[in-house]
């Protein structure tokens, strides 16, 4: 059998037909699609692609929040050998028109959310036949946006029409024929998606997967994690995130696991409430997070503990003090005196506190699993003593995406689990493989690593070199063989006389030890000394200064001097970084790092260029005019607060 993702939702549909595979939130309810149904129903609207005249090596692009919809319409797109290009929620409508016009999309499968924003765009979009495939079914709310923009409303199709004309499409013998010969034809090399990175070094690039990419790496990710059967997840994360993507919509075919989707009706900020609803309602067996997402939870938690107070709040604490004491990185934990000694209140927590605490999670979450930026290490050992860890993983879209993970079988906190069994990872440096311990670029070979960017043979001839992915990251094995992944080498620090470093660490550090710091970005470029960019918080900055008495800014900023240093005080850090590669000067800017001013990307990843380009002059000023932290930047920035 071909190893298709095609086949794998036959083998699915026919080893566990009324297994539910996809839920979502409707008015009556969850509305439920079982593995039969999801491979039906994306013959019917396979049947409709193909009578629009979408066929090989065309691209349709999705723009959709996770559904049903989303899956199906996928499914279709690969059963007329065409290619789906997911696009992410957070996009600007210029960044989505250069994905499709740079994809030369026929089409797109849309949500309502997301129609005003390519609709504006439409007379700029290169196909003058491109068509919108509606999710949802409120023509008026359509007319009405297609009205505003001069739009003809003839552009538009709808998914559920598409679906009903798909059935009678295929009641003829013929045209059920000439599917089944196009599905035939399928070939494992065919390319399946385009996934753009979230250009945080430049423009774009469009990795193309094919069917064994996403076979290779689905099955490879399902026999390390050893899910059991019939699990559960809530699907949080958006769908074009390539995380998220493999792990539901392909490993979940295998185990197998339901996929229910947060209810994002009525935009971001209700889906963001109605979090912890459907966490209650599906109560997920295991979640797929970024730190973010995780950070904020353990704030939440820890914000609710404290306002408590008394028995409860010492409780909580002291527990989870000796709880992560005793805990170790989970691959060792703390001697067995330790553990005796420290015991009881850990025990009586995880008694009385914690598993009232992980109800706000459903109440079955067994773990978690982190992908994104790196996981911080007090995020690891605050879940972990919990009762529910939250797993660091490695990954990159070019790999489909799953290199590394920790498992429950596997793991040790701060690192980023064992690599995959059936992939060569190696670490590099000069063209010499490094021994253990020793820091060097991930050189990844596979049959997960991508067949190379769309359009751009440059970047794919830097990229894979004699068939092995060049990963761009840097990482080292630690003597248990675990990967550490410690960042990006084009995000190094370089020293004056060519030394480098990985800052992100350091910024996760600072990030998460001082309370007035709410993101940084360290900067050494040939320099003699190290200096950030940091964004304040500026709820706990007002709030301190009231609490305080504080009256100017002199003041203010020797706190925050005292608090950006923090780091070197906790267990979890001293003596961890060298001193060269703190910062010894900050610039502070003038608004967080966010999507709207381009210095976060769509998957929350901060674009250091963007940041190192608005504050360059600032930068510079530090180096050539000797300025310390009470620089006329900071003062100006601090002024606001008075």
């Amino acid at each position: 059998m071909k190893r298709t993702v095609i086949n794998m939702l036959h083998t699915a549909a026919k080893t566990n037909p009324d297994f539910v595979y996809l839920a979502e939130k409707g008015n009556n309810g969850w509305d439920k699609l079982s593995f039969s149904q999801a491979d039906v129903e994306s013959l019917k609207m396979a049947a409709s692609l193909s009578n629009l005249g979408i066929g090989f090596g065309d691209k349709v692009a999705i723009l959709s929040e996770g559904r049903i919809g989303w899956v199906i319409g996928e499914f279709a797109v690969f059963k007329v050998r065409s290619i789906a290009v997911p696009l992410s929620v957070k996009l600007l409508p210029e960044e989505v028109l250069f994905r499709i016009n740079h994809s030369e999309s026929k089409a797109i499968l849309i949500s309502k959310n997301n129609l005003n924003k390519v609709v504006q765009i439409f007379d700029r979009i290169e196909n003058k036949n491109f068509k919108f495939i509606y999710f949802d079914s409120d023509k008026e709310y359509v007319n009405s946006v297609c009205e505003k923009y001069g739009v003809s409303n003839k552009a538009v199709l709808y998914y559920d029409e598409l679906i009903e004309n798909g059935q009678s499409i295929i009641q003829d013998t013929k045209a059920k024929e000439n599917l089944a010969e196009i599905e035939k034809n399928i070939g494992e090399e065919d390319i399946v998606t385009i996934s753009y990175t979230s250009g945080t070094t430049g423009n774009p690039k469009g990795i193309m997967l094919s069917h064994l990419n996403y076979h290779a790496n689905s099955n490879d990710a399902n026999d390390f994690f050893a899910m059991e059967n019939g699990m559960k997840t809530l699907i949080i994360l958006p769908l074009d995130h390539t995380f998220a993507h493999t792990v539901g919509i392909f490993i979940s075919l295998l185990v197998p696991i339901s996929m229910y989707f947060l209810d994002s009706r009525g935009g971001s900020i209700k889906a963001l409430k109605n979090i912890p609803i459907n966490l209650k309602e599906v109560k997920p067996s295991f979640l797929l997070t970024v730190p973010a997402l995780t950070g904020n939870f353990m704030n939440k938690i820890q914000e609710g503990i404290d306002a408590k107070g008394g028995f409860i709040a010492w409780l909580f604490n002291k527990g989870m003090k000796n709880g992560i004491l005793i805990n170790g990185d989970g691959y060792r934990k703390a001697p067995f005196f330790v553990q005796l000694w420290k015991a009881f209140p850990y025990l009586l927590a995880k008694t009385i506190i914690f598993p009232k605490i992980r109800e706000i999670f459903g109440g079955d979450l067994q773990f978690s699993v982190g992908g994104g930026a790196l996981l911080d290490i007090k995020q690891q050992k605050f879940y972990y003593a919990l009762g529910i860890p939250v797993f660091q993983g490695y990954g990159l879209t070019e790999a489909t995406p799953i290199i590394s993970a920790n498992t429950r079988q596997f793991h040790k906190m701060g690192s980023s689990g064992g690599v995959l069994p059936t992939q060569d990872c190696k670490i590099m440096l000069d063209g010499k493989e490094l021994p253990t311990g020793q820091k060097g670029e991930i050189i990844l070979r596979g049959l997960n690593v991508m067949k190379g960017y769309y359009k751009n043979e440059k970047a794919t001839s830097e990229t894979i070199v004699d068939g092995a992915l060049h990963s761009g990251d840097m990482a080292y094995y630690d003597e248990d063989n675990f990967l550490i992944v410690t960042g990006r080498a084009k995000a190094l620090l370089i020293s004056q006389n060519g030394e480098k470093y990985s800052p992100e660490e350091i910024e996760e550090a600072i990030n998460n030890t001082s309370p007035f710091v709410f993101q940084s970005m360290l900067y050494m470029d040939h320099s003699p000394y190290t200096t950030a960019v940091i964004t304040l918080d500026e709820i706990y900055v007002k709030s301190y200064i009231k609490k305080s008495g504080i009256s100017n800014a002199d003041e203010l900023i020797k706190e925050i001097q005292k608090s950006v240093n923090q780091f070197k005080q906790e267990n979890d850090y001293k003596a961890k970084f060298p001193e060269m590669w703190t910062p010894s000067v900050f610039v502070i800017a003038d608004e967080a790092f966010s999507e709207e001013n381009k210095m976060v990307n769509s998957t929350m990843k901060m674009v250091r260029y963007k940041v190192e380009e608005a504050y360059k002059t600032h930068l510079n000023d530090i180096y050539t005019k000797n300025l310390k932290n009470n620089s006329p930047q900071n003062m100006k920035v601090l002024a606001k607060f008075f």
